[in-house]
């Protein structure tokens, strides 16, 4: 059990909403979790890491509260990996898209 692709994600001051493939999941499966952030701290994962300015270099985008935080994906897979090493019984079923 791998997780080898993050479809997409959304994050809440609360919870983390994401949907990935494992590595043995057919192409058109996905499978999507709605794990509490405080699991990310458990695991010793900064789940939110502040936005910084090299994000804004475009004049068209500004930085305000529309932007306050981002998720850093490489962390979100590392995180979900150990996860459910440890609660395997938390994987969400595989759904066909």
């Amino acid at each position: 059990m791998e997780i080898v692709e993050i479809i997409s994600y959304h994050q809440s001051e609360n919870i983390t909403e994401v949907t990935f493939r494992l590595m043995n999941d057919e192409e058109d499966m996905v499978r999507t979790d709605v794990i509490e952030n405080n699991f990310f701290d458990e695991f010793g994962f900064d789940y939110l890491a502040p936005v910084t300015d090299w994000l804004f270099e475009d004049d068209s985008l500004e930085f305000d509260s529309e932007f306050p935080e981002y998720l850093d994906e490489d962390e979100l897979m590392s995180f979900l990996n150990e996860f459910y090493v440890v609660y395997p019984d938390k994987i969400p079923p595989a759904q066909y898209e």
